[in-house]
This record gives structure tokens, sequence and C-alpha cells, in this order.
């Protein structure tokens, strides 16, 4: 696994999560989705994503997106 497909991995899960939440817990839990897509939004224009530093640091094989 790359530390491109990690991170989209781990996006998708978080946004699938925190609508499950919203849906059955509480409508508040939007917001993570919410700030899921932003922080991909921003890291589309900056390269910068914090999740990918944490995998990288886990050791996660590097990919082309993110260094």
């Amino acid at each position: 696994m790359t530390l491109d497909s990690a991170v989209f991995r781990f996006a998708g899960i978080v946004v699938l999560v925190s609508a499950l939440l919203s849906i059955y817990v509480h409508p508040w839990w939007i917001g993570l989705t919410i700030f899921a897509g932003l922080n991909m939004l921003q890291a589309s224009f900056t390269g910068f994503c914090p999740a990918a530093m944490i995998f990288k640091k886990l050791g996660v094989s590097p990919g082309n997106a993110f260094d």
C-alpha cells in the first residue's frame, strides 16, 4: 500500500463513519464530514496533508501525490 492509497482510504473511512454518526447519533457529526472534505480540498491545492505526514512516520511507502 502506498502513501496515496492510505490517505485516500483513511479519508473515505472518516467520511463514511461521520456520515453514519450524523444519521444515527447526532446531526452535528456532519461537521467531521465537512472538515474531511475541506482538508482534502486544501491538500489538493497545497500538497500538505497531516494524515500523509502521520502515515509517512509510520513507515508507509511513498506514493505520487504526497511527498
